[in-house]
């Protein structure tokens, strides 16, 4: 299984809650995120505690797919472009801070 992960790295504005972040990617991105094309899997998290020292991720988005080849037809499709731009108008509103994005590969060990 592939996963793109994307990491939201630092911090809410300030005058930001929580409560208004989430509400905004809920309603606005997760649905767009759903239909990208061949995901098995949207996972949404929002950070709720960290290490002492630690760099905080408000946001950590996990995108999985059962191939590379599916992956790539997402990145390509039209609701990525709309993603793209409604996550701009939510960085520009609630979020300082960089999105980076990882690629990994999963092996799975079962008890």
């Amino acid at each position: 299984m592939i996963t793109r992960f994307a990491l939201f790295e630092g911090s809410l504005k300030a005058g930001t809650s929580a409560a208004d972040f989430r509400a905004a990617v809920t309603s606005r991105l997760v649905p767009l995120w759903r239909q990208f094309p061949g995901n098995c899997a949207v996972r949404v998290m929002f950070g709720a505690e960290r290490d002492e020292g630690a760099p905080e991720f408000p946001l950590i988005l996990a995108i999985s797919y059962p191939s590379r080849a599916e992956l790539e037809g997402a990145l390509s499709s039209p609701f990525r472009a709309q993603s793209r731009e409604v996550t701009g108008q939510i960085v520009a509103e609630f979020f300082d801070g960089r999105i980076h994005h990882h690629v990994t590969e999963a092996d799975e060990y079962l008890p």
